[in-house]
């Protein structure tokens, strides 16, 4: 080695040297200002209120203002794309729902992003199982009872969900391809709409979120047929579980948090740290509880390896029936 390519290489190393020192202060600094948390829905929805439970610990954890910025509209691109622009320091991450996460970059020609590829996964916030449910007067006592119907009908037992391609739609197409059952599907506009429906028997099922039905099922004005979580949950005790009569059939919305690629990982692990600390707190389960969400503390890794399953879980659903990007 001549002198010349010495010099040119230890050079070449201290600069290498200082590039790594000085991100490790940056993020031994962090933070030093206020954090956006982007949230792909309006103010008032369950991912907002989500949002801002966890914002609150984040503010008294690390001793900085966290700001909820809400971006609704199409689908969650909005917010999803402004993840994409923004710097990668840690002051900019995202809350995101289950449809705005595996169905949009299936069903919206707009949606350029893919959660792998653009963003880093560093916590799951909650999880809401779904819950199908009938009126009072269906003679239909739990699942099989409507799979039965359904078979013995094929597409014209009505199953209802709050909107096409919403997690709910896909857990209903779900549960008919697995046993071998054609549900006449039925969306609605919104969860009212379809609430509604059910309980007036225009449409003999639906499935939603736990959260807006669970308090009609224990008034009696719906029956629960089953839960389509893993194991009994508080609350939901005494309903059958899904997975009982169709097997595997575990679907759920969920919040999961999004940094923008290449964000420092001791700053996500840090936020993981914290938000795995909030998620423990007895008043952030009860919370949480109120609109059917259950706290899901976990590494970034799990949080990783469950949403990479659930994109391949819906994204196959979608393509099996045929849905193409609109």
């Amino acid at each position: 080695m001549n002198r010349q390519t010495f010099f040119k290489l230890t050079a070449t190393a201290l600069l290498a040297g200082m590039t790594v020192a000085g991100a490790l202060a940056q993020t031994a600094a962090w933070p030093q200002k206020a954090i956006r948390i982007l949230v792909p829905a309006p103010a008032g929805s369950a991912p907002d209120l989500t949002a801002r439970i966890i914002g609150d610990k984040l503010n008294r954890a690390l001793g900085q203002a966290v700001v909820i910025e809400n971006r609704p509209g199409a689908g969650g691109i909005v917010a999803m794309n402004a993840l994409k622009a923004s710097p990668n320091d840690g002051y900019t991450i995202a809350l995101a729902q289950a449809a705005v996460v595996v169905v949009t970059p299936f069903t919206y020609k707009e949606a350029t992003y893919e959660v792998e590829r653009d963003f880093e996964t560093f916590a799951m916030a909650g999880k809401t199982p779904m819950l199908f449910v009938t009126n009072a007067a269906n003679p239909a006592k739990n699942l099989a009872d409507a799979i039965a119907m359904a078979k013995a009908r094929p597409g014209e037992v009505a199953i209802g969900n709050p909107t096409r391609t919403s997690i709910p739609h896909l857990a209903a197409e779900m549960a008919g391809m697995k046993m071998g059952a054609k549900f006449q599907q039925v969306s609605f506009a919104n969860t009212g709409q379809g609430i509604q429906a059910v309980v007036n028997g225009d449409t003999a099922f639906y499935v939603d979120g736990a959260g807006p039905l669970i308090q009609l099922v224990k008034a009696g004005r719906l029956r629960a047929l089953a839960i389509a979580a893993e194991t009994e949950l508080p609350g939901m005790e005494g309903i059958p579980l899904a997975n009982k009569t169709v097997p595997g059939l575990n679907v759920y919305g969920w919040f999961s948090m999004h940094a923008p690629k290449g964000t420092p990982v001791a700053i996500m692990q840090r936020l993981n740290t914290e938000i795995n600390a909030a998620m423990a707190m007895p008043d952030v389960i009860s919370k949480f509880n109120e609109f059917g969400t259950y706290a899901t503390p976990g590494s970034m890794a799990d949080a990783q390896k469950f949403v990479k399953s659930e994109v391949g879980q819906f994204g196959g659903v979608i393509k099996s029936l045929g849905l193409k990007p609109e």
